[in-house]
């Protein structure tokens, strides 16, 4: 929902005023429900400030993580090749030739 394109706001509604019929709707009914409608809307209002703000503060975070220079870390493959690695020299110096046999 775009903030631009809501047509009405809490003071639209409570202020707006109805004709009166011969056979028309209770007024006090009316004002009841528009009641419940203008504090509907004004939660919802509010809901919309408060998630724009977060959206703001977390699109800010985001620009900062990308400006920060990121750690390298070293790849899987080169990682995984050096515990074979080490691992491969561990088993040389406990079993010794026998492992080759």
């Amino acid at each position: 929902m775009q903030i631009d394109k809501v047509k009405l706001t809490a003071k639209d509604i409570l202020e707006k005023e109805f004709k009166t019929a011969m056979r028309g709707y209770k007024p006090e009914d009316v004002d009841k429900f528009l009641d419940v409608v203008i504090k509907d809307y004004e939660i919802l209002q509010q809901e919309i400030e408060e998630l724009q703000q977060e959206n703001a503060r977390l699109k800010k975070q985001l620009e900062e993580a990308v400006r920060r220079p990121s750690v390298q870390q070293p790849s899987a493959g080169t990682t995984n090749f050096d515990i074979l690695k080490r691992l491969s020299n561990l088993e040389k110096h406990v079993f010794g030739s026998k492992l080759y046999d």
